[in-house]
């Protein structure tokens, strides 16, 4: 899962998946669920759905819809987005069902159990807050119910019987015939209604964890498709508007993969990778959670449609590359946790420095390394990172936040597994090429553990770092001891200093609300006003254009600017383009100064990553190996 620094809140946080042979307990592996979504049902933006387990050889039973799905490290609670939950014996007649907690019923005289029924809403029109520290699950994760789209992360509309999660699946989805569909679940029977306007698609999934891990989206979509090195890589957009095609994003995200690829080598990958796009209005019922979850085979985005090609193309970048480097861990590589997920009451591995910070280094470095990015633009992200985890709890063990990341005041600190997590897996890369004379980095190490272990093996957790350090050198274990599991922040200088870097200042480009990452507005509580604060004196923008510190925001671009509308405002002032005409009223000590201009690149004094004049050769050949592989 990957969250972009898209959100602009008020606290001015950027917040950047019939009848049955039976076994003695209930019923036998070999039979499938029978499950349907109709889609052509649809009454008060709820999707029917029916569930048909087979005939049960117990009293009760226990039917659960996830509490937290794979891949995100939060509370969803998909169970309270079910209404009408209904359960009937073979004779037609509805029996008691019990509703136990928000997730969980349980029905009563289940030897006699025909199927159960129930109505889903949506999740993306409620959001309040993009999921992110709010009560909705993340964007990526929801699911969407709209007349001509329809995001189906099936986590949210199918459950599962408690001892029945190694059961075969039959899913039919029923959708008008006009409906674009694309599954990477196995289409087994397509049949078309008697009077032509709806098509109902049967497809298997294996056993449950296959029907969490292939999300769906049906509707009024834009696709293309195209191979990467023996992959089919299918691209399926959904933009309300028509403002991007599939066709324009496909270039980039053919481009990024093959990169990808020629990175990775040879790493067993998939025959098959989707990946959904869902483009959000930004209107109050649209999605707000603005990033992607990853599954094995697929990954879902959700990113704003006003946002400029140029914008989008290197979002996508960041986060499909994100996404697909999942492919290495936590799917290929990963522990008993994730592999035995309870979805009901999990428990997290330690190593979320592994899951998704070396996930997201891989993300940024194979930028670099396939140049896709300069170096600069490399130690730009890197420097980025290091601020940005300069905001949270340095002095925290990485591996107790990841054990009980649901907990605060560990839940709060999640967002540092893309920052500081990404810049662990730097440090052990570096320390890996010095080592071994540049012939071995982080990549080198995560074949190593694929090799050993594999999508059908899992580590034991408490066991990783000992097999690690066993794998490479004293000082990777060292590190991983003292900045991993104990709690003594990094001095990043020590790293920079081994491939010859060191920081300085320099001129730098920023955006329209920040200087190279600090923010430049503050807000009046009291007053529920915006303001620029002192550091926009520093960006060339804004000074140019002879803003003042303490000028308060009223409206840009005709749209009032409050401490509610805000985070709507500023997400599009951040992405603003070069060349476009803007119009933003302040207030000026009680009087109104209008700036109407066209955006310009802006600039800030930021500090950067330059090279030593001293560096030795062997500093250099050292970066050259971290760099370049």
């Amino acid at each position: 899962m990957k969250k972009l620094l898209t959100i602009f809140s008020i606290s001015f946080l950027l917040v950047a998946c019939g009848s049955s042979t039976k076994t003695s307990a209930d019923l036998a592996v070999s039979t499938p669920i029978e499950t349907s979504i109709d889609l052509t049902k649809v009454t008060n933006d709820q999707v029917p759905v029916v569930i048909n387990p087979g005939r049960f050889t117990v009293e009760t039973v226990t039917y659960r819809l996830p509490k937290v799905v794979q891949g995100t490290y939060s509370v969803s609670d998909f169970g309270k987005y079910v209404d009408d939950f209904k359960a009937y014996n073979y004779e037609g007649i509805e029996i008691a069902a019990n509703k136990v907690d928000t997730n969980t019923w349980t029905v009563s005289g289940a030897t006699n159990l025909d199927y159960i029924t129930y109505n889903v809403n949506d999740t993306f029109d409620v959001e309040t807050s993009g999921g992110i520290g709010g009560d909705t699950p993340f964007s990526p994760a929801g699911t969407n119910i709209e007349p001509d789209n329809y995001v189906l992360n099936l986590h949210g509309f199918i459950g599962y019987f408690d001892s029945l999660k190694n059961n075969q699946y039959k899913l039919d989805v029923t959708a008008p015939s006009d409906f674009v569909r694309t599954s990477a679940l196995q289409n087994v029977a397509e049949k078309t209604s008697e009077d032509g306007k709806s098509i109902t698609t049967s497809y298997f999934a294996p056993r449950y964890f296959d029907i969490t891990d292939n999300p769906m989206m049906y509707g009024n979509l834009d696709v293309e498709t195209f191979e990467v090195g023996g992959i089919k890589v299918v691209l399926s957009v959904y933009s309300p508007n028509q403002t991007h095609t599939a066709k324009q994003i496909g270039e980039t995200m053919k481009t990024m993969m093959q990169a990808q690829k020629a990175y990775l080598g040879d790493i067993n990958s998939t025959p098959r990778y989707d990946i959904y796009l869902y483009l959000s209005r930004g209107d109050a019922d649209s999605p707000k959670g603005f990033g992607a979850l990853e599954h094995h085979t697929s990954t879902v985005v959700v990113m704003p449609e006003a946002i400029p090609d140029a914008a989008l193309a290197e979002s996508m970048v960041d986060v499909v590359s994100h996404e697909f480097f999942h492919i290495v861990t936590p799917l290929s590589v990963h522990s008993e946790d994730v592999h035995y997920f309870d979805y009901n009451n999990p428990t997290f591995s330690k190593h979320l420095w592994m899951y998704e910070g070396v996930t997201e280094y891989f993300a940024t470095l194979f930028q670099v390394d396939q140049d896709l990015i300069s170096e600069q633009e490399f130690y730009n992200k890197i420097l980025g990172k290091i601020q940005s985890a300069s905001g949270m709890n340095d002095t925290m063990s990485f591996t107790i936040m990841s054990e009980n990341v649901l907990d605060e005041p560990y839940a709060s600190q999640y967002y540092n597994v893309y920052q500081k997590g990404a810049l662990i897996g730097m440090c052990i890369d570096i320390l890996l090429r010095e080592e071994s004379n540049g012939n071995r980095g982080i990549l080198s190490l995560m074949k190593q553990l694929s090799s050993k272990y594999g999508k059908d093996k899992p580590f034991v957790d408490d066991n990783l770092i000992d097999e690690i350090t066993d794998m490479t050198y004293p000082s990777v274990g060292e590190f991983l001891q003292t900045h991993v599991v104990g709690d003594v922040p990094i001095n990043y200088n020590e790293f920079f200093a081994k491939v010859g870097l060191e920081i300085g200042e320099s001129k730098v480009e920023t955006n329209y609300i920040q200087n190279d990452g600090a923010l430049i507005f503050g807000a009046n509580q009291e007053k529920g006003t915006i303001h620029f604060n002192g550091l926009v004196a520093q960006n060339s923008f804004w000074h140019d254009n002879g803003v003042l510190p303490n000028d308060v925001v009223k409206s840009v671009d005709g749209e009032e600017v409050t401490m509610m509308t805000a985070n709507s405002v500023f997400q599009k002032v951040m992405m603003w383009q070069p060349g476009k005409e803007i119009t933003m009223v302040l207030d000026r000590d009680g009087k109104e100064v209008v700036i109407e201009t066209t955006v310009e690149t802006s600039y800030t004094i930021g500090k950067t990553l330059v090279s030593n004049p001293n560096a030795t050769e062997a500093q250099l050949s050292l970066r050259k190996a971290w760099l370049k592989g």
